[in-house]
């Protein structure tokens, strides 16, 4: 059944991701491990649906990156869902309200695009 849930939403499948992280996460903090992977499930399903840029959102928000010419933050390591930013990984930007992502911030990291948890400073999406 959870395969038949997951299915449809497989184009969104970084919002899967990030939302069975920040459920994890959340779970984890709220309800220790238990909570953790009850959380990572529930979050994954709602990451699906939710999503975080959604597949048409991305060209739009990409163009609106580029008008904006932020500069490149330099990461030694894979730019990808799920890596964490060391502290110093330079400036976290508002995603404008139209995009309907709040919890989240942006960022240019390697000259591509991210969004990033502020409070882990953790990539949950790349914005291809």
């Amino acid at each position: 059944m959870l395969i038949s849930l997951l299915a449809p939403i497989g184009a969104q499948a970084q919002g899967v991701i990030g939302g069975a992280e920040n459920g994890a996460d959340q779970g984890n903090h709220d309800a220790g491990p238990v909570g953790s992977v009850v959380g990572g499930v529930v979050g994954g399903v709602v990451g699906g649906v939710d999503g975080l840029l959604g597949v048409d959102q991305r060209p739009r928000f990409r163009d609106y990156v580029a008008r904006e010419h932020r500069p490149s933050y330099r990461y030694a390591d894979e730019v990808r869902a799920g890596a964490l930013l060391p502290a110093d990984s330079g400036d976290y930007y508002d995603v404008p309200p139209e995009y309907g992502v709040k919890q989240y911030r942006y960022a240019i990291v390697n000259d591509r695009t991210v969004l990033i948890n502020p409070r882990t400073r953790k990539i949950v999406q790349v914005v291809e």
